[in-house]
């Protein structure tokens, strides 16, 4: 009887969430964008479009911009970044020919020369032109350790979800009647020549509410995907899905891993045997980086209790890998940052771990070694005032090759013999904008809690401290991803060559100083990270670096929240914002794409106190009729599965309901990083760039009062 009653409990608690999910849509008026490629949509898509970009691309700056724009994405002497596969270097490459890009390899001898010679593996063009689609480049994963054969992941326009077929490096083909999965949302991992391990759409029943796989299966050659064997089930509960993949070093030692993401943060580990998964007793929050010679490297993300020792958040270990069978485990530790450090990546190769690090947002690196008295550190001479970054490493050997870039040096890549610390340049980019004129600060600004904030700011030397200088800013603030220095050609010829200054920001949420400087702002703690971007705005004006008539901010993604969120909160601190492939509606976000794997970073509307904290910084939910808002520019593509491009489309149909100006694009292909050619990435740079030249410089004939004002 006590069951029963349970169960009836519980169909009714399912009931009655379910009618309240229906009642809160059905006082949204705008449900019906959220249909993404619905008839109804699209013919609002492009009515909205049809308004917007006369304003922008009929502007006398537009060609200018979209020329330059276009000439820095494809110029022929950019850097060719490498990858380290099968004894070669490969490359994707796009320029003006090949907008869609070529897979193409070369020798590490010639790759080191000034004119490689390039042997073409696929052409993403010729293929789209064969097959009548529209193919974007997805990346290839290489059977291990050999590397011969991969399988190439193909996205219809840009999506997150793809197709795989196999792919011969020696032979320069695709596999005849080799491996080949249909579009999905998948992750897949080479068992051996003949063996996949495969998580996708297995059909209903097997994908998360966000969208992703939990079911993983073994999939030999020339077997119907449908007799493909289960090995491992995760939960449609899971905010993220499923994967495997293979854990291999140059002395033979082999591990299949299983990672089941309960949370977007968090992560089950288990080990694949005879025997079947074996969960690893690690953190639910630390990685699995690599192994050389037995030794398994782990990142912490949070503090770790093991065999009477404490290992704390952000700091990198290793374990031996004969512990990995369920027993205890008995880490060393190799790093572990101060309070202004984090580390930036790890590479792990033969014989040594390289590790770059952020050390008050400025690079460095090191190799790490073992040995008979422990482990050893060898820092790296690398320029100073840079972001260092691991570009490709050696599995089976001991070369590699790190990047450094900064805002007004032009990005270098550097080769690296980890086995003797020897380091060459071997490419350079050259200057795509006249920096002779500029300088690069970095200032804190005072948070509302008293915290200090980085950031960073380029502009030209002199400038008058009287606050007229046209200025905008970024910054990302979530998932403990850290934003650093770059070298961006489009910013510095559309932007700072015409006067303009660049911020970037280190706000809280971020990863620049390590797992804390996220967990500061996750969740119901979010409003410190808004704090933190305007104190740095607030901290600019003080010095009369800029002021609120001509500053400018811009975000995508959580930082096109972020935009929306400012944009609601401090519309006096801007004069423009964009607010590009964002979250907005943060009442719905769970019900939108894969936003469902996101609530460990935003919360959930199910747990009441962060439904209502939720509720006080969706932007969707906070726009204000009458309010004094700036005239912001919102985009967003049409193929995006991940964020989706339904919070742009409702943000702006209820700033079109209020009356208010704003400007809004779409563009139908792309997914959430716009990447679908050379074409539309420099199109989205040159209509950002116009609009904040019309907003903050000259507005050389375009009037602002012009608008999109219409009404509902």
């Amino acid at each position: 009887m006590r069951i029963a009653l349970v169960a009836v409990s519980a169909l009714a608690l399912g009931l009655a969430t379910q009618a309240a999910a229906q009642a809160a849509a059905s006082d949204d008026p705008y449900v019906w964008l959220e249909d993404k490629d619905g008839a109804r949509a699209m013919q609002w898509v492009e009515a909205q479009n049809a308004k917007t970009l006369p304003r922008l691309d009929h502007d006398p700056r537009y060609a200018g911009f979209y020329k330059s724009a276009y000439a820095i994405s494809a110029a022929t002497d950019r850097i060719p970044y490498p990858e380290l596969t099968y004894g070669r270097v490969l490359n994707f490459w796009r320029d003006d020919a090949h907008p869609h890009g070529l897979w193409r390899w070369t020798t590490p001898a010639d790759y080191a020369t000034n004119s490689p010679h390039w042997t073409t593996l696929i052409d993403i063009d010729a293929l789209n032109k064969a097959e009548g689609k529209t193919w974007v480049w997805k990346g290839a994963t290489c059977i291990k350790p050999d590397q011969r054969l991969c399988m190439v992941a193909l996205s219809d326009g840009g999506e997150d979800a793809v197709s795989y077929r196999e792919y011969d490096l020696q032979t320069g083909a695709f596999v005849t009647d080799g491996f080949a999965l249909p579009k999905s949302k998948q992750d897949i991992s080479w068992l051996d020549k003949d063996t996949l391990l495969v998580a996708r759409n297995w059909g209903a029943g097997t994908m998360t509410a966000s969208g992703y796989p939990f079911v993983l299966k073994i999939w030999k050659r020339g077997q119907p995907l449908d007799q493909a064997k289960e090995v491992f089930r995760g939960a449609a509960t899971d905010q993220v899905g499923s994967g495997a993949g293979v854990l291999s070093d140059a002395q033979g030692h082999r591990l299949t891993l299983i990672t089941r993401g309960t949370t977007f943060f968090g992560h089950q580990s288990y080990v694949l045997g005879p025997k079947g998964a074996i969960k690893l007793p690690i953190p639910d929050k630390a990685d699995i980086l690599g192994m050389l010679d037995g030794h398994v490297v782990i990142r912490t993300s949070e503090d770790w209790t093991t065999a009477g020792q404490t290992i704390p958040a952000g700091a990198l270990v290793t374990v031996d890998y004969r512990q990995l069978d369920g027993g205890p485990l008995h880490p060393s530790l190799l790093f572990q940052p101060t309070a202004r450090q984090s580390i930036n990546d790890v590479a792990v190769t033969r014989d040594h771990v390289i590790l770059t690090i952020l050390d008050n947002v400025r690079g460095r690196a090191m190799i790490l070694t073992p040995g008979r008295g422990g482990w050893t550190s060898q820092p790296l001479a690398l320029p100073d005032n840079a972001t260092i970054s691991n570009a490709t490493w050696n599995e089976n050997g001991n070369d590699a090759y790190l990047e450094v870039t900064g805002f007004l040096t032009p990005t270098t890549l550097w080769s690296l013999d980890a086995a003797t610390g020897k380091l060459g340049q071997v490419k350079a980019l050259p200057a795509r904008f006249d920096a002779s004129q500029d300088v690069v600060e970095q200032f804190e600004a005072s948070s509302t809690d008293g915290t200090k904030i980085p950031y960073f700011i380029v502009h030209r030397k002199g400038i008058p401290l009287d606050g007229t200088t046209p200025t905008i800013m970024t910054a990302y603030g979530g998932f403990e991803i850290s934003e650093t220095p770059y070298y961006s050609g489009a910013i510095g010829k559309l932007w700072i060559e015409h006067g303009g200054s660049f911020v970037l920001a280190n706000i809280r949420g971020g990863g620049e100083f390590g797992p804390a400087w996220h967990e500061a702002g996750r969740k119901t703690k979010r409003q410190i990270i808004y704090d933190d971007f305007a104190a740095v705005a607030k901290d600019i004006f003080a010095r009369k670096l800029s002021s609120p008539p001509k500053f400018g901010i811009f975000g995508g993604s959580n930082g096109g929240l972020l935009m929306g969120v400012e944009f609601n909160q401090h519309p006096d601190l801007w004069h423009a914002v964009t607010i590009e492939v964002p979250l907005l509606d943060m009442i719905r976000y769970e019900k939108i794409e894969a936003g469902a794997s996101w609530v460990d970073e935003y919360g959930s509307v199910s747990v009441p106190a962060e439904k209502a904290f939720l509720e006080t910084i969706s932007p969707y939910a906070n726009l204000k009729k009458g309010g004094a808002y700036p005239e912001p520019f919102i985009v967003t593509t049409t193929k995006d599965d991940r964020v989706g491009p339904q919070h742009a489309r409702k943000f702006a149909a209820r700033m079109q309901e209020y009356g208010l100006p704003y400007l809004f694009y779409e563009d139908t292909l792309g997914g959430h990083s716009s990447d679908a050619d050379i074409a539309q990435g420099a199109r989205m740079t040159s209509l950002m760039m116009v609009y904040f030249s019309q907003k903050l410089m000259n507005p050389m004939g375009s009037t602002e009062g012009s608008a999109v004002t219409a009404t509902k």
